[in-house]
């Protein structure tokens, strides 16, 4: 039996095609057309946005200031989400909707091992290294619970993940028996804020660990083609010698690792965690950067960097408005927008009358029968 052959990763040029047809037909054409549009929004209405400056932290370290610096710093959970997500989308066709939750037992168990139980700790009782893998450990587990239900049981993923979506903030919360844990060692907050002596937030320096990771298993690795594979047909790939119940399982159990490394830059930043609101709504944020990285929501093929793209493009809007001053609770609002944008450019009607505007006018070659 023969392997699946991996597709390249953009389509060929057609003779005689624009060059303005090519990019509109390149998938990283809608996030690289809607990151262009927030620039040159904010260079007309304040090209100040793009200032960075140098500044004390809380600790009178010198560190890297301004709104770029937050958009890349503030979207690192959302990327490394966005990551296994992606995954997630290609192999089920579904998606995860309890990321957030997730988020909040995988900070909950974290805190619970460097704080030792205890409401408040001031030197941390669990080597951060062992509580951090323990975190990823347990979220890995709910990973596997709800790969399995989506690979085994058939159930589709968004109402199989709504389980702990509905649940896991309750047990986030009874995993430290209902109390808000702190710890105020600042090696432990080093992961969520800066570095000594290092200008950059941390956080920046994760996700590109992360993206650099994911890099290189889809290179030398064949995660990303047999991902696809199931994704575009688990019974043609079951005929190539795969497992496409494995491959689906073992791509949530993925998203489970990028769940927990995301909640610990949450817990990380502050130091303690809220149940009811860490990472609130972030599995919309992530699902939308899947999207608007031109993945299909439907699964199969995928672009990884697709996503990061939209990841970094939705945190770029969200910072933009929250530089002049739109409301957290209006935010949902204008993604809402986004949504819309991607639903009516994605409709099969609307791609055919694209298709036909993008027809170039010349001279029509007639084919030989």
């Amino acid at each position: 039996m023969t392997a699946p052959v991996k597709e390249p990763k953009t389509k060929a040029a057609r003779p005689g095609e624009s060059i303005l047809r090519r990019l509109t037909r390149h998938q990283l054409f809608i996030p690289l057309a809607a990151l262009a549009l927030l620039v040159l929004f904010n260079l007309v209405a304040d090209p100040s946005f793009f200032v960075i400056t140098m500044k004390e932290n809380s600790l009178g370290n010198p560190v890297l200031s301004g709104n770029l610096i937050s958009v890349l710093d503030n979207a690192s959970e959302l990327v490394i989400l966005a990551i296994g997500m992606t995954l997630v989308t290609a192999s089920s066709g579904g998606q995860d909707i309890s990321v957030g939750a997730a988020m909040a037992i995988a900070g909950s168990v974290i805190l619970r091992l460097v704080c030792g139980g205890q409401v408040s700790a001031d030197v941390m009782q669990t080597p951060l290294v062992l509580a951090v893998l323990i975190g990823i450990l347990v979220s890995m587990i709910f990973g596997a619970f709800n790969g399995a239900l989506v690979a085994y049981f058939k159930i589709q993923p968004m109402v199989a993940t709504l389980i702990l979506f509905t649940a896991g903030r309750s047990i986030a919360a009874w995993i430290n028996n209902n109390q808000l844990p702190i710890i105020n060692d600042l090696g432990f907050k080093y992961a969520g804020t800066f570095l000594p002596g290092i200008p950059i937030p941390t956080p920046i320096f994760i996700t590109a660990a992360v993206i650099l990771l994911f890099w290189l298993a889809l290179k030398f690795t064949n995660l990303g083609l047999y991902t696809q594979s199931v994704g575009i047909n688990a019974n043609s790939s079951r005929l190539n010698g795969l497992d496409p119940q494995l491959i689906k399982l073992m791509t949530y159990v993925i998203l489970g690792v990028c769940i927990a490394v995301a909640g610990f830059i949450r817990v990380s930043r502050s130091g303690s965690i809220n149940y009811s609101r860490i990472a609130e709504n972030i599995e919309m944020d992530a699902i939308l950067a899947v999207a608007l990285g031109g993945n299909a929501l439907s699964g199969g093929k995928f672009n990884i960097y697709g996503s990061i793209l939209g990841a970094y493009v939705i945190q770029f809007l969200t910072t933009t408005l929250y530089k002049y001053e739109v409301p957290s609770t209006a935010l949902p609002a204008y993604k809402a927008v986004v949504v819309i944008l991607l639903a009516v450019l994605s409709a099969p009607v609307v791609q055919e009358k694209l298709s036909g505007i993008r027809k170039a006018p010349g001279k029509t070659v007639k084919g030989v029968s």
